[in-house]
């Protein structure tokens, strides 16, 4: 059987309501999270083989967070005790963490002082047929972009199929790295490269053809992809599948289609809400649904409808992780 690691920060999200009414009853409520240990999650879930690695310090807090993966089935034996703090963000209620309001309190945690030669990756690779992270692991610290290369090479030169996604919070890269500087050289590594024609364009230097973007159609964002996609491949020949996102705010609610390419374009159907209830961990979750498929032979279509109805809904599950089953996402899946 296949084995997923996850390596990225796990994170504690406090969600205070919009009215400052929490701090009328004392109450804000906490999720636990972070890009990585979302995919876990989903993974975990639905029946896959997988574990995280993360760093946390020695204390009763880490114990507890770790004790909440375990018994979601995550194999947490490569978590790395050290350092003094767990990251934190706080998001109000009903918003995104590409929010402007969005606050990241991780300097300085234990994941962001990571250093080489720290984590024994010959041991925690063993048996790993899947390693995945993401650009909010290098967007850290020197360090921690140090650790990610690390850990690449090390599942490069064992042959682990290597998934990242190119998530960007332009609010961590604070240590004097803007992304271009970093991720060229983490996604050479990579077999499987997600993310949105933005982030390619902002983290890998892709260009964009504003005139195809300024139309705001769905034809047009379909053809950027497949430019997109290709200038990747053709950059970084490791990489064989590109998927792109495309979620738009529409008034209260939202439009979402996905795209999956390997020799050619594939195209997930288009799902519209009025309403959303919770849009943070979506990405992940759609993360998760293509390691799921494409790890189990799933032919790309099948995979990318997959993938795409498991982060539609997200959107509608409170929290940073999915509660879904594979048949309650299968039975959501609209056929191309």
């Amino acid at each position: 059987m296949s084995k997923t690691l996850c390596f990225g920060e796990l994170l504690l999200r406090f969600s205070p309501s919009a009215d400052g009414e929490w701090l009328q009853h004392n109450v804000a409520p906490a999720f636990v999270g972070g890009a990585e240990a979302n995919v876990a999650t989903a993974l975990a879930l639905w029946g896959q083989q997988v574990g995280y690695c993360t760093a946390l310090p020695d204390n009763f807090l880490s114990k507890q967070l770790a004790n909440y993966l375990t018994k979601k089935n995550i194999d947490t034996a490569a978590i790395h005790y050290s350092g003094n703090r767990v990251g934190v963000y706080y998001l109000q209620q009903g918003t995104d963490v590409k929010n402007s309001g969005v606050i990241f309190d991780r300097a300085g945690s234990s994941f962001a002082q990571l250093k080489k030669g720290m984590i024994d990756w010959d041991k925690v690779l063993e048996g790993v047929t899947w390693f995945h992270f993401s650009a909010i692991a290098a967007a850290l610290s020197q360090s921690a972009a140090d650790v990610c290369e690390e850990a690449l090479q090390a599942a490069s030169s064992k042959g682990i199929t290597i998934s990242v996604d190119l998530n960007y919070r332009n609010k961590l890269w604070q240590y004097g790295k803007q992304p271009i500087e970093v991720m060229p050289g983490l996604v050479k590594y990579c077999n499987l490269v997600m993310g949105n024609l933005w982030a390619a364009n902002v983290m890998l230097g892709i260009p964009i053809d504003e005139s195809l973007i300024k139309k705001d159609e769905q034809q047009s964002y379909l053809q950027q992809a497949t430019i997109t996609s290709k200038t990747i491949q053709q950059q970084f020949p490791k990489v064989k599948t590109v998927a792109n996102t495309f979620r738009f705010d529409r008034n209260e609610g939202i439009q979402y289609y996905t795209t999956l390419f390997t020799d050619k374009l594939f195209v997930s159907a288009e799902y519209t809400s009025d309403k959303v209830l919770d849009k943070v961990g979506s990405g992940d979750c759609f993360m998760g649904g293509l390691i799921y498929g494409l790890s189990n032979g799933h032919e790309p279509q099948q995979a990318l409808n997959f993938a795409t109805a498991a982060a539609y809904n997200k959107l509608f599950i409170k929290g940073d992780t999915t509660n879904q089953t594979v048949n309650e996402i299968t039975a959501t899946i609209k056929n191309v």
